[in-house]
């Protein structure tokens, strides 16, 4: 087959979507050396940047093509008039698959797009204004082309059903993977050492590690915490590590408005290096999310043989199965009552670990490509 992928989510500093596609793309490109790949972006600035950025995903069946344009002016004119993308881009590909929501008018071939989540619809109210827009101009259009429609997990096509029920027959489950060999268990003490004086975090220590914005339900762990720390007298610090997303002003608030400094650290934006340290060196990883279409980051903190807790919102529940402690997303009792377990039974810390990693391993990239690949030879073949 002649494959295509949309290359715009890989570029720039990268979103759980880029993150998803990097790793479908690169085992599945792997898997297939009989194949031809391309991967297709526009942009007309930072050139070198943007072809570094695509570098690491190029090998002898795959290739890129750009074009000089603006990947946001571009989709802004083509959902008001109609410029198709096969003029840009060819007629060569059996198959094109856009993985951010968004299939432009008029692809050669088949095309497949991957919808993650549904919180768009479901909380409107945590979704940034621009990405509203977007939705609301593009996503009915855009399902109603694809011949295929891709989401992360059951509980979201379940979501997509909720809302779009029109388009319940060609929408696949393909689960997001974890790469065991980048996210292990670092053994090497010193090298946690160094990153915790990097970052300036202290020996114990709970993590948050994800964006930083209203759905991620940071407020109400920081009031959980708040409780767990009225506790005991030298409690683990809470680290809230990743970038800001938007209308993030209220978490900072939060901390300030309850005297905890000194408590909760901030370390925004983590060097992709330093990961494995610092979730390998949490007494346990906290992610009590309000939505998810799926929740790569409890996953990757498994396969570090980290404990993990998670809410019972959305799909992590079906992500973690029974191993990591699941608490209530709307209960700060529930979240501070599992702080609390996961800091006083070592030995439940221990099983965690043991059994995360155990199912962590059961969500490969392999395996995502493999149910990928299948759906394009159904459309293709079809």
């Amino acid at each position: 087959m002649k494959i295509a992928f949309d290359a715009l989510p890989l570029m720039g500093r990268m979103t759980g979507i880029g993150y998803c596609e990097a790793g479908q793309v690169s085992a599945m490109t792997a898997m297939h050396p009989e194949d031809a790949f391309t991967l297709n972006y526009f942009a007309m600035r930072h050139l070198n940047d943007r072809k570094a950025d695509i570098h690491p995903y190029l090998r002898e069946n795959v290739r890129a093509k750009h074009v000089f344009c603006h990947p946001y002016l571009y989709r802004l004119v083509s959902t008001f008039l109609p410029l198709p993308y096969r003029w840009f881009f060819g007629k060569k590909a059996d198959v094109t698959h856009f993985f951010n929501y968004i299939v432009p008018p008029f692809v050669h071939g088949k095309t497949v797009v991957t919808v993650h989540d549904m919180v768009y619809r479901a909380y409107p109210e945590t979704v940034r204004g621009r990405t509203r827009h977007m939705l609301d101009l593009g996503l009915v259009s855009s399902m109603r082309r694809a011949d295929c429609i891709v989401t992360d997990s059951e509980f979201s096509k379940t979501e997509i059903i909720k809302y779009y029920p029109e388009f319940s027959g060609k929408i696949r489950v393909v689960p997001c993977g974890v790469d065991m060999q980048k996210f292990h268990p670092e053994q090497d003490a010193a090298k946690i050492a160094a990153m915790r004086e990097a970052y300036g975090i202290p020996e114990e220590y709970f993590l948050y590690l994800g964006t930083l914005e209203p759905r991620k339900n940071l407020e109400r762990l920081i009031d959980a915490y708040a409780a767990f720390a009225k506790n005991h007298e030298n409690p683990p610090a809470l680290v809230l590590a990743g970038g800001k997303g938007w209308l993030y002003d209220g978490i900072f608030a939060r901390v300030q408005e309850l005297g905890l400094e000194q408590n909760v650290l901030f370390t925004q934006y983590i060097d992709a290096h330093d990961l494995c340290a610092l979730l390998s060196g949490a007494l346990a990883f906290t992610f009590p999310s309000l939505y998810e279409g799926f929740g790569m980051p409890p996953l990757e903190a498994m396969a570090c043989g980290t404990p993990v807790l998670v809410s019972d919102a959305a799909s992590l529940p079906e992500v973690t199965g029974d191993c990591a402690v699941i608490v209530k997303a709307d209960s700060t009792a529930s979240i501070a009552d599992g702080l609390e377990r996961l800091y006083t039974d070592e030995a439940l810390r221990r099983r965690l670990s043991v059994q995360g990693r155990e199912r962590a391993e059961g969500f490969s990239w392999e395996r995502s490509a493999r149910m990928l690949y299948e759906i394009y030879e159904e459309i293709v073949n079809g």
